[in-house]
């Protein structure tokens, strides 16, 4: 799939791949959708959606597809059945995809002009612009929608300041908060979204993304099979593992934290991998990945009615964004990053 670059960069950019606000395309989640659509045309539709699912599965595309809808229909009733695919010639497809239009207002990762890096948390000062967002009349009185992309990202104080908003929001408006590990946000804020549980892509949607995307694919049929397999119906992962060498860095993980004993020349040799300015990626696949072996287990403990393992690895997951933003932000070694994140999970894994 050709595009022109609209969308401002974000911190987890591809190269070459379209932002969910610029792509028309919505892979999947078509029962999602129509749900959510229905209970617009009935005058249902909740203040507050919490889109939630792994990594990479089209949740902000659906987002940014359910502002577009909403927008372009205003009047729930005359709204049609369906989600509207996005007509990327029009003005509002463009305005939306640009970060220009005045009802849609994008949270994410700021971007800091001092340390010309991308913040690795949402802080609550980008939080704060929801109360400048919503304190200006819509000039036709349609929706104001606000994406928090990912709410995962959140630091405490950015999350007791959304809570503030989603506690009493104005009418008209929807906020839409995405979220890769719902285990990991506040239960105060969990109670005020209707959670919408996005599920993975199958192996053949992710192959036909890639394939409209223009992604090279692996000749061979078991190599091809094992991507797709390990991707977990996430697009993104498919597009780093085949791009990135995601593949081998998920696999090193997956070895050395679910070893009964851990292979600590294996852990340098991975730490060798992703350290220097060079290896900004691959650091960022492994956190990454890391990441989300622990949403993982926080969320299968919870699915079996373990509360005090689920709260151990959603504890765990927090100190483990923790450090990865100190490294990033104070520059420390990440060699040594890399072993203390490997040894706290593996230790972690067998509590």
């Amino acid at each position: 799939m050709s595009f022109e670059r609209m969308a401002p960069e974000q911190h987890d950019t591809l190269e070459g791949v379209a932002e969910p606000a610029e792509n028309p395309v919505l892979a999947g989640h078509a029962e999602a959708a129509g749900m959510i659509v229905s209970a617009y045309r009935t005058g249902k539709l909740p203040h507050a959606l919490l889109l939630a699912g792994p990594r990479g599965v089209g949740k902000a595309t659906l987002a940014f597809h359910l502002a577009y809808h909403l927008l372009r229909h205003p009047r729930p009733d005359s709204a049609p059945e369906e989600l509207a695919a996005p007509d990327p010639a029009s003005p509002l497809f463009r305005q939306i995809a640009m970060g220009a239009h005045p009802a849609v207002l994008h949270l994410t990762r700021p971007y800091n002009d001092k340390t010309k890096k991308f913040a690795t948390l949402l802080t609550v000062d980008e939080i704060r612009r929801v109360n400048r967002f919503l304190s200006m009349t819509s000039h036709d009185g349609s929706y104001r929608i606000v994406l928090v992309d990912p709410a995962d990202d959140m630091n405490t104080n950015a999350a007791n300041a959304l809570l503030k908003n989603l506690e009493e929001p104005p009418s008209r408006t929807l906020f839409l908060l995405i979220t890769h590990s719902p285990g990991a946000l506040l239960p105060t804020i969990r109670s005020r979204c209707q959670m919408i549980r996005l599920q993975p892509l199958s192996a053949a949607e992710v192959e036909d993304v890639l394939v409209r995307l223009g992604m090279p694919l692996p000749e061979d049929v078991g190599v091809r099979a094992a991507l797709l397999e390990r991707a977990g119906g996430s697009v993104r992962d498919a597009i780093l593992l085949s791009e990135f060498g995601g593949l081998e860095l998920a696999d090193t993980v997956d070895t050395l934290v679910r070893a009964a004993v851990i292979d600590f020349s294996k852990a340098h040799r991975l730490g060798d991998v992703v350290n220097g300015r060079d290896n900004e990626i691959r650091f960022d696949l492994m956190n990454a990945h890391l990441l989300d072996l622990v949403s993982r287990e926080a969320n299968a403990a919870a699915s079996r009615g373990d509360g005090a393992r689920a709260e151990n690895f959603a504890k765990t997951f927090q100190q483990m964004r923790i450090a990865i933003n100190e490294t990033d932000t104070y520059n420390l070694d990440r060699k040594q990053h890399t072993l203390n994140m490997i040894l706290r999970l593996h230790d972690t894994l067998r509590m």
